[in-house]
Parts: C-alpha cells; sequence; structure tokens
C-alpha cells in the first residue's frame, strides 16, 4: 500500500469510527457488534504504526471513550480513566504474559482475574468516608459529574459505616441495568407500542444522563465496583483493595480470581465462558491485572493504556439461519416495525424465532432479502439481533426487498415523517391495533391502573364494536346484558377430553345448558369448540327461507346445531328424534310455524331430511329426562370451561367496577393515560402543576408550555397537535362528562401563593428539611422547584456544604443566594 491508499483509508476508516462512536456515547445505540468495531480500530492503529506521518492529533485511536456530554458540569479526573488493551486470542494472551514477564525481570509475579462488565464506568470520590462526588468515564481525563444520579444506586454507599478508610480514595467500577429490570423496562415499553431499547449498557448510559434522578431511581441501576485508588490506601495489592472494598460495604461481584500464572489465566477464561450468563448482568470479557501494585508502577503505562492489564473479550456468539419472510407490526403510534420471521435456531441457550429490524433505514443498511441467510446475534446476551448477511449464499434471482407502502393492518398508506427513521399508519382512529394499544396503555398500571381488563377482553370487544376509544370504557355499563356470553378465548376446551362425548349428546348437551343458564351465545361457542360450526350452504340457505320469526343469533344457533347432527348421524337413531323436537322448541320457544320451517330447511338437506321427518310435539318424559343428563361430569365440566372462556355476568361486574373505579386517579395519571407522544409519567406530573385543569393545558401555548422546566420543544409541539386535532378534544369532552378527574388536587395543599412564579433550588444539607419535605413546602406555597442551576432561577436556598461548582456558577449568573432561615422568614411572612 502506498501513501496516498493509506491516506484514503485512514480518513474512511476515522470517519466510521467517529460515527460509530457518536451513536454509541452520544445516542446510546449501536450498528455494529464490538468485534467489528475493534477490528476497525485495530486497522486504523496499524495504519498509523506503518505510516506515522499521517497520524493526526484528533485521530479516534487518540481518544479514550466518547465526547463530553453539556448536561452536566464537566469535572477533571485527578487519576486518568484510561481504556485497556484488549484481545480475542489466546495467542496474544501469552504474548501479554511474556511482555510482563520481560519488564519485571526475574520478579515472581500473579495475575488478578475479574469479568468485564458491560455497563457504564464511573469514578466515585470519597472524602472522611462519604461520597462526594461520581464522574462518567467522559473522555478519560475529564467526565460529568452525576452524583445526584448515582446517589439513587443503592448498592453504592452514601457513608461508610467504619473508621478504617483512607481520608481521601476513588472507587472505580460498573453502573449496569440488571437484565431482569431491562426485560421489566422492554415489556413495559411494548405495552406502550414504544420501540424497544436495544441492550442493557446503552439503556443505563441513557438512564444515567438523566435530568431527573427520580427517574433514574426508577431503573433501579446497580454497580460493581473493582478498583480503590489512592495517595495512602493501605494495600500492596490489587487483591488488598478489592478485600478492603468487601469490607467497606462496597458491592463488589463475587467472581474475582488471583490467578498464579497465565494458565490459571487461561483456565478462569474457560470456565466463565458460559458461566457469565447466568450473571445478573451483562459481561464481554475478562480483565487480567498484574496483582502486585508495586509491579504495576514498575511496568508502567502507554499513552492511552496500561502495561500490566489486559482485557480478554469473548466473541459474540452468533447463528446462521434462514430469513423466512419480514412481517410488520403497528404500534399504538402507528409506527411500523419489520420483524424478521427466522427459522428457529438455538443462540445462547434459548430458541429464536424472530428478530426486530427496526425501521426501513436498517433493512437498506443490511440489504436483507427474504430467503437470505443470516447471522444472528444477541445484543447484550438478550435482544435477538440481524448483523449481516450471508450474501455468498443469496440466490441468483433473489430481488431487494420493497418496504411496504400500505398498513398491514387496515390498509392505509403509510406516511414517514421528516428527519424520523420510521414509518407510521395514520389512520389512528381507524387501525385496530392503534386502537387496542391506546386502550392497552390506557388502562395500564402505571396510567389508569383498571386491572380487571385485559388486551385479550379488549381485542373482542373492539372487535364487537363496544370499544373504538379509551372513553367507550366509560359506557360499557349500558350494554352489561349484552356483554354476557362473549367468547373472549379462542382456545378450545372440549378437545381436551380423551373420551368421547355420550350416545345421548343431543339431550345431555342442552340439558346441562338449560340448568347451568348458559346463554344462546355460549350455545354457539361450544358448538364452535366441537369443531362442528362449518355452516356455509346452510346459512345461505338461511337468507333465502328468510327465517324472521327467530332472531339472527337463535337461527345461528339452531343451524349450528342442525349441521352437528349432519355430521353425527351414526348418534341419531327414531327413539331420540322426539328430544331433538323438545331441545328446538324449549330453547327457541318455537312455534308450529318455525317447526315448519325447519322441516323446509330440513328437505333441502337430503342427508338429514329423514332425522326431521316424524319431529313431534312436547313429551314431558323426555324433557324431565334432560336434567337427569347433567350427571354426565365430563360435560359438566366441560360447560363449566366454556364458562371461563366467555364473559359471564361476574366478571363483567369486576371490569365495570374496575373501571368506575378508575376514576378516582388523580390528574396527572390521567394526562399520562392519554398517550400524548413523548409526555411520559414525569413530563405529565409536571405539566399538572403548571396547569391545574385540562381547559388551561388545551388552551395553553407553546412558550407557556417551554416555560416548564423537563419540557422541550418536541414535548411542546406533541402537545400543541394532540390537543388541536378534534377527535382528542371530542374524546375528552366524553372522558369530563363520565367524571374523570381533569383538575388538579394540589389546590387543596396550598398554604399560600407567596413564592407564586419563582423557580427554585436548594444545594447542600437543610437542617430542617429532608429534600422531598423541603420540594413539598416550596410547592405548597406555590413555587416551583428545580433541580439544576439555570439563569431561570429566582433564587437558591443554601444549606450546609453547598456545592462548590453549583455557587460558582450561581455566582456567574447573577443568581442569589439565600439562607434556609431566610427562606423560612420569606415563606412565614
Amino acid at each position: 500500500m502506498n501513501k496516498e491508499e493509506a491516506s484514503q483509508e485512514i480518513s474512511s476508516l476515522s470517519q466510521k469510527i467517529n460515527y460509530y462512536n457518536d451513536l454509541y456515547y452520544q445516542k446510546d445505540t449501536s450498528e455494529i457488534s464490538d468485534f467489528e468495531f475493534d477490528k476497525l480500530l485495530e486497522r486504523l492503529i496499524e495504519l498509523e504504526k506503518a505510516f506515522p506521518e499521517l497520524k493526526q492529533d484528533d485521530s479516534p485511536s487518540q481518544r479514550v471513550g466518547g465526547t463530553i456530554t453539556k448536561n452536566f458540569e464537566t469535572v477533571n479526573h485527578r487519576y486518568p480513566m484510561l481504556s485497556l488493551g484488549n484481545t480475542y486470542s489466546k495467542e496474544d494472551l501469552e504474548e501479554f504474559d511474556k511482555r510482563v514477564a520481560k519488564g519485571l525481570g526475574d520478579e515472581p509475579y500473579e495475575y488478578f482475574c475479574e469479568l468485564k462488565f458491560d455497563g457504564v464506568a464511573l469514578s466515585l470520590t470519597y472524602e472522611n468516608g462519604k461520597l462526594v462526588r461520581g464522574v462518567t468515564r467522559g473522555d478519560g481525563s475529564r467526565g460529568d459529574d452525576i452524583t445526584n444520579n448515582i446517589r439513587t444506586i443503592r448498592t453504592v454507599p452514601l457513608s461508610l459505616k467504619n473508621d478504617t478508610y483512607p481520608d481521601f480514595f476513588e472507587v472505580r467500577g460498573e453502573a449496569f441495568l440488571p437484565k431482569e429490570m431491562f426485560l421489566k423496562l422492554n415489556k413495559e415499553r411494548e405495552e406502550q407500542g414504544e420501540e424497544l431499547y436495544a441492550n442493557a449498557r446503552n439503556t443505563a448510559s441513557g438512564s444515567l444522563k438523566m435530568q431527573d434522578s427520580s427517574m433514574v431511581a426508577k431503573r433501579k441501576l446497580d454497580c460493581y465496583l473493582y478498583s480503590m485508588i489512592g495517595e495512602d490506601i493501605g494495600v500492596a495489592t490489587h487483591e488488598e483493595a478489592i478485600l478492603k472494598l468487601q469490607s467497606l460495604n462496597f458491592n463488589i461481584s463475587p467472581t474475582f480470581k488471583k490467578c498464579k500464572d497465565i494458565n490459571e489465566v487461561l483456565a478462569y477464561i474457560a470456565e466463565w465462558e458460559t458461566k457469565r450468563l447466568d450473571l445478573p448482568l451483562d459481561t464481554d470479557g475478562i480483565v487480567i491485572k498484574v496483582n502486585s501494585i508495586h509491579q504495576q508502577n514498575k511496568l508502567g503505562f502507554t499513552a492511552k493504556s496500561p502495561r500490566w492489564a489486559i482485557a480478554y473479550k469473548y466473541k459474540t456468539e452468533a447463528a446462521v439461519t434462514l430469513l423466512r419472510d419480514i412481517t410488520y407490526q403497528v404500534g399504538r403510534t402507528g409506527a411500523i416495525t419489520p420483524v424478521a420471521e427466522l427459522q428457529p435456531v438455538l443462540l445462547a441457550g434459548t430458541t429464536v424465532k424472530r428478530a426486530s429490524l427496526h425501521n426501513a433505514n436498517e433493512i437498506e443498511r443490511l440489504d436483507i432479502r427474504v430467503g437470505d441467510m443470516v447471522f444472528v446475534e444477541k445484543g447484550g446476551e438478550i435482544i435477538p439481533k440481524v448483523t449481516h448477511v450471508d450474501v455468498s449464499k443469496r440466490k441468483s434471482d433473489s430481488k431487494p426487498l420493497e418496504y411496504i407502502t400500505h398498513c398491514p393492518e387496515c390498509g392505509t398508506e403509510l406516511v414517514r415523517k421528516e428527519s424520523e427513521a420510521k414509518h407510521y399508519c395514520p389512520n389512528k382512529n381507524g387501525c385496530p391495533p392503534q386502537i387496542s394499544g391506546r386502550i392497552e396503555h390506557f388502562i395500564s398500571r402505571r396510567a389508569m391502573n383498571i386491572d380487571s381488563l385485559g388486551i385479550e377482553t379488549i381485542n373482542i370487544l373492539i372487535k364487537a364494536q363496544y370499544l373504538r376509544n379509551y372513553s367507550d370504557l366509560y359506557e360499557l355499563w349500558r350494554y352489561s346484558e349484552e356483554l354476557v356470553g362473549i367468547e373472549i378465548s379462542e382456545k378450545s376446551y372440549i378437545k381436551e377430553h380423551e373420551q368421547p362425548l355420550c350416545i345421548n349428546l343431543d339431550k345431555s348437551l342442552f340439558g346441562a345448558l338449560n340448568n347451568s343458564k348458559v346463554t344462546s351465545n355460549q350455545i354457539e361457542g361450544l358448538l364452535r369448540n366441537l369443531n362442528i360450526i362449518e355452516l356455509g350452504d346452510l346459512l345461505a340457505l338461511r337468507e333465502s327461507q328468510d327465517l324472521l320469526p327467530l332472531s339472527n343469533k337463535q337461527r345461528l344457533d339452531l343451524l349450528s346445531f342442525i349441521r352437528f347432527l349432519n355430521s353425527n348421524k351414526a348418534l341419531i337413531n327414531t327413539n331420540n328424534g322426539l328430544s331433538i323436537s323438545i331441545i328446538f322448541k324449549y330453547l327457541f320457544n318455537l312455534s308450529q310455524l318455525e317447526f315448519e320451517i325447519i322441516d323446509s330447511i330440513s328437505k333441502h338437506c337430503s342427508s338429514i331430511y329423514d332425522l326431521f321427518k316424524n319431529l313431534k310435539v312436547e313429551n314431558s318424559e323426555i324433557f324431565n329426562s334432560l336434567n337427569r343428563d347433567l350427571e354426565d361430569k365430563s360435560l359438566a365440566l366441560s360447560i363449566q370451561k366454556l364458562k371461563n372462556t366467555t364473559l359471564q355476568e361476574k366478571s363483567i361486574k369486576t371490569m365495570i367496577d374496575g373501571i368506575e373505579l378508575s376514576k378516582e386517579q388523580p390528574f396527572e395519571k390521567v394526562l399520562f393515560a392519554l398517550g400524548i407522544p413523548f409526555i411520559g409519567e414525569t413530563s405529565a406530573k409536571l405539566i399538572t402543576k403548571r396547569f391545574s385543569n385540562i381547559d388551561s393545558l388545551m388552551n395553553a401555548d407553546r412558550d407557556q408550555l417551554l416555560d416548564i422546566d423537563g419540557v422541550g420543544e418536541i414535548m411542546a409541539d406533541s402537545v400543541l397537535s394532540f390537543f388541536r386535532d378534534n377527535e382528542n378534544r371530542a374524546i375528552i369532552n366524553s372522558l369530563k362528562a363520565n367524571g374523570l378527574n381533569f383538575s388538579s388536587s394540589s389546590e387543596e395543599s396550598t398554604i399560600s401563593n407567596v413564592l407564586s412564579g419563582m423557580k427554585i433550588l436548594t444545594s447542600g444539607t437543610l437542617e430542617g428539611y429532608k429534600r422531598d419535605e423541603f420540594i413539598k413546602l416550596v410547592e405548597s406555597h406555590g413555587g416551583e422547584y428545580v433541580k439544576s442551576v439555570s439563569k431561570k432561577l429566582s433564587f437558591i436556598v443554601a444549606g450546609e456544604d453547598m456545592g462548590p461548582s453549583k455557587r460558582a456558577k450561581a455566582e456567574k449568573d447573577g443568581i442569589k443566594i439565600i439562607s434556609e432561615s431566610e427562606f423560612l422568614e420569606l415563606i412565614n411572612n
């Protein structure tokens, strides 16, 4: 390769790496695997070594991690947070061992091995036994001060319980989102029709960047600590430091091991290759360190990494399988998500059948086509993702995929919003998945909390046209009687019986139904479960005969039973022909004219004509036999199970009561339940604090919304768009008429309005109030508590040990700082 070719490749590699770095660190997403990224970086370093004159000061090879986030105060690390050299090769580990041996001469040495956690690197500073600062890794030299968010991690000690700690030291560790919480969070997003998070690592990173620490607390992040740093910490080895941290009640993963040589290191790596999958967090390798701190200092550092440590990274487990099809899901917001339907393949201990393809851009990037052989990995060992296509196995007649242009559910032409990757179905009021998704979100635990309704019931009620939107929930009480008997499950219970039904099915069936007070809807359901409801020509005949004396439902049930008889002639004989007559007349109260209609129908179905030619009038003895057939316990069980798959009076009452109880939910919950795009629980709460009722909110302008601390431009525009929609306004008016709470009750707890219009922040420790108590005090006097320093602040209440950075910024911006006693004097007067 000549210099010009090298320059072009270095430029191309740098652009790619900067792009992927920005995605990973700033946008919490990733388009390639760690292995692929590392290979790009290795290639860049290789070229820069071969052509050092082409190496630029801003080369990605000189950077550690991502760029700085501006939302938090940027601070310098006292001790740089350097990256580790890494390898996927055991041979490289052996070479590393040789370099260590050479650097130490004849000194004996040992290694300390730890799992490499896939989380967010943190540096925690402790002074006099108290946590004073928590900082992200940032670019290795500087990071973001996220102390308030770190304080929400329960396993991070806020103060140390014994007196064996140094006056000052740093602890390095990895914050992470446990797998269980990640799955739970994605389940909630799936229920709300939102796009799923890609992996736990990126979700943890995004969580720690949240401005609202209360939202961070809800994520239930965890943290493992793995290093102790300081001038005089009283330890001689890394192992001693870890044990000291354990004694100080820091959360240490119990997976570490001291190894006497490189062979024990390799055995440790092999041991954890599969065992790591059972841990509560994601891991992607092993960190190997020289144990002696003295020897670490002797070996020293390169420009970007220590010579005494290295990371061995496991290759992400991948599988190759056939892409059978690509289907499309519709979320509650109308967002279309393409899904790869895969030939089932075993991956990381589970069978993978489907994987999200996210959007049209991702399909185009992969150039994925139905019939391709694709590589599948599990992002963070949890969510399957298609990483690339084996083009060498693509069929010659393969054609590029054409993304759908119309909604797969309702047929409406799709739209693609400017600057967004996803396509949307605009038919929000007529597309079934959007309707059911909005209702499911509305009734969810965090919204209206109607736990007496399930998604199956919702879909059935939508299909039966009882529900068009969530305001119709509050009208269901009007149809309580009509709802009895509606089938809410397609599962067949009758087929579970191993023994065939009895010979006298024609009597026992309807006798049991009668005594159990089962409706005609349930008769149809039971017949369907018997798999005998194939009406076809009979339904067509019904229309031509105009059977008006019977209701539509009764005629359907009657003809279903005729079809059953037609399919089971061997079970019927002349002796029970009379009972068939009784069944018809007893269940449907048939007149003599209607018997003649039945006879007319049967003549058109020659195969069952002989069953009806001898129909006679009611016989009380045979009628009484219907009840005796209830002794058939198997059939009674079938009917009971049938009841479990249909709406009954008791379940309907429970459902209606639950809907009625939801009217007690506060305004902030109702606002969240409306499903306004980009408005979550926290933003709904912020909005309802600013606007005391729905009318003032619906009439608000953009500036008023943007004046709310925590509401940005996208949120404000979404609120305005939602309330401009006449259909949404009509639904809200219906909800108001049904008694939902569209006003804030905060006025009841208001003591005064002395702080009205003021934005207030406290810093440091107050004598008389905990943080939550102080916030309530501010709000009770009409003020608004904010969580960060800005020029919009009215003043800061300074407590003991006020943060120096906040004081400096406040003084720079000319923000008034008052004492706790001055604040109390203000509100008391």
